[in-house]
Protein backbone atom coordinates (compact mmCIF):
# COMPACT_ATOMS: atom_id res chain seq x y z
CA UNK A 1 0.00 0.00 0.00
CA UNK A 2 1.25 3.48 -1.06
CA UNK A 3 2.64 6.14 1.96
CA UNK A 4 2.07 8.69 -0.97
CA UNK A 5 1.09 11.97 0.84
CA UNK A 6 2.67 15.51 1.18
CA UNK A 7 4.86 14.80 4.01
CA UNK A 8 6.36 12.21 1.96
CA UNK A 9 6.85 14.72 -0.90
CA UNK A 10 8.09 17.12 1.12
CA UNK A 11 10.17 14.60 2.99
CA UNK A 12 12.11 13.84 -0.16
CA UNK A 13 12.48 17.60 -1.32
CA UNK A 14 14.11 18.10 2.02
CA UNK A 15 17.50 16.46 0.22
CA UNK A 16 17.48 19.71 -2.09
CA UNK A 17 19.75 22.49 -0.54
CA UNK A 18 20.18 25.75 -1.95
CA UNK A 19 23.96 26.03 -2.85
CA UNK A 20 23.80 29.80 -1.81
CA UNK A 21 21.42 29.98 1.30
CA UNK A 22 22.84 26.32 2.47
CA UNK A 23 19.50 25.20 4.13
CA UNK A 24 16.81 23.13 2.32
CA UNK A 25 14.28 24.15 0.03
CA UNK A 26 11.33 23.39 2.32
CA UNK A 27 12.78 24.81 5.17
CA UNK A 28 13.35 27.91 3.21
CA UNK A 29 9.43 28.18 2.43
CA UNK A 30 10.28 28.01 -1.32
CA UNK A 31 7.35 24.75 -2.58
CA UNK A 32 4.58 26.31 -3.08
CA UNK A 33 1.46 24.75 -4.39
CA UNK A 34 1.54 21.31 -3.53
CA UNK A 35 -1.17 19.08 -4.72
CA UNK A 36 -1.85 15.24 -5.24
CA UNK A 37 -4.29 13.88 -7.27
CA UNK A 38 -4.20 10.01 -7.25
CA UNK A 39 -0.32 9.39 -8.22
CA UNK A 40 0.19 12.91 -9.93
CA UNK A 41 2.01 15.48 -7.88
CA UNK A 42 2.46 19.21 -8.77
CA UNK A 43 4.10 22.09 -7.00
CA UNK A 44 5.79 25.25 -7.20
CA UNK A 45 9.64 25.90 -6.45
CA UNK A 46 9.60 29.57 -5.95
CA UNK A 47 13.54 30.58 -5.77
CA UNK A 48 14.52 34.18 -4.61
CA UNK A 49 15.12 35.42 -8.19
CA UNK A 50 14.10 34.56 -11.86
CA UNK A 51 18.21 35.20 -12.53
CA UNK A 52 18.84 31.78 -10.85
CA UNK A 53 22.07 29.73 -12.71
CA UNK A 54 20.78 26.51 -10.68
CA UNK A 55 17.32 26.44 -11.66
CA UNK A 56 17.43 23.62 -14.64
CA UNK A 57 19.23 21.90 -12.24
CA UNK A 58 16.97 22.05 -9.01
CA UNK A 59 13.69 21.34 -11.30
CA UNK A 60 15.28 18.27 -12.97
CA UNK A 61 16.57 17.06 -8.92
CA UNK A 62 12.87 17.69 -8.01
CA UNK A 63 11.32 15.47 -10.58
CA UNK A 64 13.75 12.71 -9.82
CA UNK A 65 13.42 12.52 -6.29
CA UNK A 66 9.67 12.57 -6.05
CA UNK A 67 9.14 10.07 -8.95
CA UNK A 68 11.43 7.93 -6.91
CA UNK A 69 8.30 7.86 -4.24
CA UNK A 70 6.36 5.03 -4.63
CA UNK A 71 2.64 5.85 -6.39
CA UNK A 72 3.79 8.72 -7.89
CA UNK A 73 2.63 8.34 -11.39
CA UNK A 74 3.63 12.06 -12.66
CA UNK A 75 5.05 15.12 -11.17
CA UNK A 76 4.74 18.83 -12.41
CA UNK A 77 7.60 21.22 -11.46
CA UNK A 78 6.45 24.66 -11.65
CA UNK A 79 9.56 27.39 -11.47
CA UNK A 80 8.92 30.92 -10.12
CA UNK A 81 10.42 33.25 -8.38
CA UNK A 82 9.83 35.72 -5.93
CA UNK A 83 12.16 38.11 -5.14
CA UNK A 84 13.06 38.76 -1.59
CA UNK A 85 12.58 42.64 0.36
CA UNK A 86 15.89 43.88 0.33
CA UNK A 87 17.16 45.10 4.30
CA UNK A 88 19.36 47.45 3.68
CA UNK A 89 19.70 50.22 6.60
CA UNK A 90 17.36 49.89 8.80
CA UNK A 91 17.00 53.74 9.34
CA UNK A 92 16.35 54.54 5.97
CA UNK A 93 13.21 55.04 4.42
CA UNK A 94 12.65 52.52 1.19
CA UNK A 95 11.63 53.68 -1.88
CA UNK A 96 7.38 51.95 -2.22
CA UNK A 97 7.49 49.22 -4.60
CA UNK A 98 11.03 48.33 -4.93
CA UNK A 99 12.29 45.43 -3.15
CA UNK A 100 16.38 46.27 -4.08
CA UNK A 101 18.63 48.85 -4.81
CA UNK A 102 22.08 47.96 -6.24
CA UNK A 103 24.68 50.40 -7.25
CA UNK A 104 27.08 49.87 -9.76
CA UNK A 105 30.42 52.39 -8.77
CA UNK A 106 33.80 52.42 -9.91
CA UNK A 107 36.69 54.36 -8.26
CA UNK A 108 37.53 56.06 -11.21
CA UNK A 109 36.43 56.73 -14.71
CA UNK A 110 37.30 55.01 -17.63
CA UNK A 111 36.38 51.58 -16.66
CA UNK A 112 32.99 51.38 -18.45
CA UNK A 113 30.67 51.52 -15.40
CA UNK A 114 27.82 52.71 -16.97
CA UNK A 115 28.24 49.97 -20.07
CA UNK A 116 28.30 47.49 -17.34
CA UNK A 117 25.18 48.82 -15.27
CA UNK A 118 23.13 49.22 -18.25
CA UNK A 119 24.44 45.32 -19.71
CA UNK A 120 22.89 44.30 -16.04
CA UNK A 121 20.09 45.70 -16.09
CA UNK A 122 19.16 44.55 -19.38
CA UNK A 123 20.12 41.04 -18.63
CA UNK A 124 18.37 41.12 -15.15
CA UNK A 125 15.32 42.04 -17.21
CA UNK A 126 15.79 39.39 -19.57
CA UNK A 127 15.76 36.85 -17.00
CA UNK A 128 12.06 37.86 -15.89
CA UNK A 129 12.88 40.43 -13.22
CA UNK A 130 11.34 43.65 -13.10
CA UNK A 131 14.24 46.39 -13.28
CA UNK A 132 15.16 49.96 -12.88
CA UNK A 133 18.18 51.98 -13.53
CA UNK A 134 18.90 55.16 -12.21
CA UNK A 135 21.28 57.34 -13.70
CA UNK A 136 23.16 59.04 -11.10
CA UNK A 137 25.86 59.65 -12.73
CA UNK A 138 24.83 63.86 -13.28
CA UNK A 139 27.97 65.00 -14.78
CA UNK A 140 28.50 62.26 -17.42
CA UNK A 141 24.89 61.30 -18.03
CA UNK A 142 24.91 58.29 -21.15
CA UNK A 143 22.45 55.53 -20.11
CA UNK A 144 19.90 57.01 -22.42
CA UNK A 145 22.67 57.14 -25.42
CA UNK A 146 22.97 53.64 -24.62
CA UNK A 147 19.49 52.70 -24.45
CA UNK A 148 18.76 54.47 -27.81
CA UNK A 149 16.16 56.42 -25.50
CA UNK A 150 16.97 59.79 -26.97
CA UNK A 151 16.64 62.58 -24.84
CA UNK A 152 12.81 63.26 -24.92
CA UNK A 153 11.42 64.40 -21.58
CA UNK A 154 9.54 62.20 -19.10
CA UNK A 155 5.84 62.78 -18.39
CA UNK A 156 4.51 63.97 -15.28
CA UNK A 157 1.82 62.28 -13.76
CA UNK A 158 0.11 62.79 -10.69
CA UNK A 159 2.96 64.75 -9.60
CA UNK A 160 5.40 62.17 -10.38
CA UNK A 161 8.07 61.93 -13.30
CA UNK A 162 6.89 58.50 -14.99
CA UNK A 163 10.17 56.46 -16.10
CA UNK A 164 11.34 56.22 -19.71
CA UNK A 165 11.16 52.58 -20.76
CA UNK A 166 13.29 50.60 -23.11
CA UNK A 167 14.56 46.95 -23.70
CA UNK A 168 12.40 45.54 -20.62
CA UNK A 169 13.51 48.30 -18.05
CA UNK A 170 12.74 51.58 -16.81
CA UNK A 171 14.70 54.48 -17.30
CA UNK A 172 15.25 58.11 -15.60
CA UNK A 173 18.56 60.42 -15.87
CA UNK A 174 19.43 64.08 -15.97
CA UNK A 175 20.14 63.70 -19.34
CA UNK A 176 16.07 64.11 -19.83
CA UNK A 177 15.97 67.05 -18.01
CA UNK A 178 17.93 69.28 -19.53
CA UNK A 179 19.39 70.18 -22.89
CA UNK A 180 22.31 67.45 -23.97
CA UNK A 181 24.54 70.60 -24.33
CA UNK A 182 23.91 71.99 -21.32
CA UNK A 183 27.10 71.86 -18.66
CA UNK A 184 26.13 70.17 -15.55
CA UNK A 185 27.16 72.77 -12.71
CA UNK A 186 25.87 70.99 -9.55
CA UNK A 187 28.01 71.84 -5.94
CA UNK A 188 27.08 68.81 -2.94
CA UNK A 189 23.59 70.34 -1.44
CA UNK A 190 22.35 70.29 -5.32
CA UNK A 191 23.67 66.87 -6.20
CA UNK A 192 21.80 65.57 -2.90
CA UNK A 193 18.74 67.04 -3.97
CA UNK A 194 18.73 65.32 -7.45
CA UNK A 195 19.47 62.27 -5.67
CA UNK A 196 16.44 62.60 -3.68
CA UNK A 197 14.18 63.53 -6.34
CA UNK A 198 15.15 60.81 -8.38
CA UNK A 199 14.11 58.66 -5.57
CA UNK A 200 11.31 59.92 -4.50
CA UNK A 201 9.59 61.80 -7.40
CA UNK A 202 9.88 59.23 -10.04
CA UNK A 203 7.07 56.59 -9.87
CA UNK A 204 9.04 53.44 -10.14
CA UNK A 205 6.33 51.33 -9.41
CA UNK A 206 6.97 47.61 -8.81
CA UNK A 207 10.59 47.07 -9.32
CA UNK A 208 13.14 43.89 -8.01
CA UNK A 209 15.80 46.06 -8.64
CA UNK A 210 16.64 49.27 -9.15
CA UNK A 211 20.27 49.71 -10.52
CA UNK A 212 22.51 52.74 -9.50
CA UNK A 213 24.44 53.87 -12.11
CA UNK A 214 26.76 55.83 -9.79
CA UNK A 215 29.48 58.75 -11.04
CA UNK A 216 33.00 57.83 -10.64
CA UNK A 217 34.88 58.08 -7.12
CA UNK A 218 33.97 58.58 -4.09
CA UNK A 219 31.60 61.57 -3.54
CA UNK A 220 28.64 63.49 -2.79
CA UNK A 221 26.39 60.98 -4.76
CA UNK A 222 27.65 58.28 -3.17
CA UNK A 223 27.08 59.47 0.15
CA UNK A 224 23.73 61.25 -0.71
CA UNK A 225 22.38 57.66 -2.05
CA UNK A 226 23.31 55.63 0.82
CA UNK A 227 22.06 58.24 3.39
CA UNK A 228 18.35 58.07 1.51
CA UNK A 229 17.37 54.87 0.98
CA UNK A 230 18.40 51.25 1.85
CA UNK A 231 20.89 50.25 -0.76
CA UNK A 232 21.38 46.37 -0.44
CA UNK A 233 24.66 46.47 -1.73
CA UNK A 234 27.51 47.95 -4.49
CA UNK A 235 28.74 46.68 -7.09
CA UNK A 236 32.43 47.28 -8.19
CA UNK A 237 33.55 47.88 -11.59
CA UNK A 238 37.32 47.61 -12.41
CA UNK A 239 39.51 47.32 -15.13
CA UNK A 240 42.85 44.64 -14.47
CA UNK A 241 45.29 47.89 -14.21
CA UNK A 242 46.79 48.62 -10.98
CA UNK A 243 45.93 52.26 -11.62
CA UNK A 244 42.17 51.53 -11.36
CA UNK A 245 42.71 48.77 -8.43
CA UNK A 246 44.26 51.52 -6.61
CA UNK A 247 41.01 53.56 -7.03
CA UNK A 248 38.26 51.08 -6.26
CA UNK A 249 40.55 50.44 -3.07
CA UNK A 250 38.84 53.09 -1.87
CA UNK A 251 35.52 52.65 -3.05
CA UNK A 252 35.63 49.42 -1.01
CA UNK A 253 36.43 51.69 2.38
CA UNK A 254 33.84 54.14 1.43
CA UNK A 255 31.00 51.89 1.51
CA UNK A 256 32.37 50.27 3.97
CA UNK A 257 31.98 53.32 5.93
CA UNK A 258 28.46 54.29 5.28
CA UNK A 259 27.26 50.59 5.91
CA UNK A 260 26.63 49.35 2.80
CA UNK A 261 27.82 46.10 1.73
CA UNK A 262 29.60 45.40 -1.45
CA UNK A 263 28.47 42.60 -3.66
CA UNK A 264 31.27 42.10 -5.23
CA UNK A 265 33.81 43.11 -8.11
CA UNK A 266 33.65 42.93 -12.15
CA UNK A 267 36.61 43.51 -14.15
CA UNK A 268 35.55 44.96 -17.27
CA UNK A 269 38.12 44.47 -20.10
CA UNK A 270 39.44 42.06 -19.06
CA UNK A 271 41.23 40.64 -22.24
CA UNK A 272 40.71 40.94 -25.90
CA UNK A 273 40.28 37.51 -28.45
CA UNK A 274 41.58 38.83 -31.92
CA UNK A 275 38.81 37.80 -34.31
CA UNK A 276 41.18 36.75 -37.41
CA UNK A 277 43.33 34.71 -35.09
CA UNK A 278 41.79 34.02 -31.81
CA UNK A 279 44.61 35.28 -30.11
CA UNK A 280 44.43 36.48 -26.43
CA UNK A 281 45.55 39.82 -25.83
CA UNK A 282 45.77 40.85 -21.83
CA UNK A 283 45.73 44.66 -22.98
CA UNK A 284 45.24 45.79 -19.21
CA UNK A 285 47.03 43.64 -17.58
CA UNK A 286 45.84 39.92 -15.92
CA UNK A 287 44.16 38.86 -13.20
CA UNK A 288 43.69 42.53 -10.95
CA UNK A 289 39.94 42.14 -10.79
CA UNK A 290 40.33 39.20 -9.05
CA UNK A 291 43.32 39.80 -6.72
CA UNK A 292 41.46 43.09 -5.81
CA UNK A 293 38.06 40.43 -4.49
CA UNK A 294 40.60 38.38 -2.71
CA UNK A 295 42.09 40.95 -0.70
CA UNK A 296 39.01 42.54 1.02
CA UNK A 297 37.32 38.99 1.19
CA UNK A 298 34.90 40.10 -1.78
CA UNK A 299 32.99 38.20 -4.30
CA UNK A 300 34.69 37.70 -7.80
CA UNK A 301 31.59 38.22 -10.00
CA UNK A 302 33.01 37.67 -13.64
CA UNK A 303 35.08 39.13 -16.21
CA UNK A 304 33.65 40.80 -19.11
CA UNK A 305 36.03 41.13 -22.33
CA UNK A 306 36.62 43.39 -24.53
CA UNK A 307 35.06 43.64 -27.98
CA UNK A 308 33.83 46.41 -30.72
CA UNK A 309 30.21 44.59 -29.92
CA UNK A 310 30.28 46.33 -27.05
CA UNK A 311 31.15 49.55 -28.32
CA UNK A 312 28.63 49.36 -30.69
CA UNK A 313 25.85 48.23 -29.17
CA UNK A 314 26.25 51.17 -26.46
CA UNK A 315 26.76 53.61 -29.46
CA UNK A 316 23.40 52.30 -31.02
CA UNK A 317 21.23 52.29 -28.28
CA UNK A 318 20.88 48.68 -27.88
CA UNK A 319 23.15 47.01 -25.22
CA UNK A 320 25.54 44.34 -26.34
CA UNK A 321 23.40 41.35 -24.47
CA UNK A 322 19.92 42.72 -26.74
CA UNK A 323 21.94 43.59 -29.64
CA UNK A 324 24.45 40.57 -29.81
CA UNK A 325 23.02 37.92 -27.03
CA UNK A 326 25.26 35.33 -28.28
CA UNK A 327 28.90 37.22 -28.30
CA UNK A 328 31.21 36.34 -25.74
CA UNK A 329 30.71 39.74 -24.17
CA UNK A 330 27.13 39.08 -23.71
CA UNK A 331 27.38 35.41 -22.06
CA UNK A 332 29.63 37.32 -20.12
CA UNK A 333 27.46 40.01 -18.97
CA UNK A 334 24.35 37.41 -18.39
CA UNK A 335 26.39 35.04 -16.53
CA UNK A 336 27.80 38.39 -14.13
CA UNK A 337 24.23 39.31 -14.07
CA UNK A 338 23.29 36.20 -12.64
CA UNK A 339 25.93 36.59 -9.86
CA UNK A 340 24.98 39.80 -8.84
CA UNK A 341 21.09 38.60 -8.50
CA UNK A 342 22.68 35.86 -6.51
CA UNK A 343 24.49 38.05 -3.95
CA UNK A 344 21.20 39.93 -3.73
CA UNK A 345 19.34 37.04 -2.88
CA UNK A 346 21.97 36.15 -0.22
CA UNK A 347 22.01 39.60 1.34
CA UNK A 348 18.32 40.12 0.99
CA UNK A 349 17.60 36.63 3.22
CA UNK A 350 20.11 36.84 6.09
CA UNK A 351 17.42 38.21 8.68
CA UNK A 352 15.54 35.19 7.63
CA UNK A 353 18.36 32.27 8.00
CA UNK A 354 18.99 33.35 11.64
CA UNK A 355 15.47 32.93 12.42
CA UNK A 356 15.67 29.51 10.79
CA UNK A 357 19.29 28.95 12.47
CA UNK A 358 17.85 30.15 15.93
CA UNK A 359 14.60 28.01 15.61
CA UNK A 360 16.80 24.91 14.91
Amino acid sequence: MSNLSEATILSALEQIIDPDLRKDIVTLGFIRNLELNGGNVSFTIMLTTPACPGKEEMEAQAIELVSAIEGVTNVNVTMDAEVPQGRGIANNVAIPGVKNIIAVSSGKGGVGKSTVAVNLAVALAADGAKVGIMDADVYGPNVPLMLGTGYDQPEVENGQLKPIEAHGIKMISMAVLVPPDKPMILRGPMLHGVVRQFLSDVNWCELDYLVVDMPPGTGDVQLSLAQLVPVQGAVLVTTPQEVSLSDVRRAVKMFETVNVPVLGVIENMSYFIAPDTGTRYNIFGEGGGEKLADEYGLNFLGQVPLGMEVREGGDKGTPVVAAFPDSPQAVAFRKTAEEVARQVSIEAMKPELNIISRAN
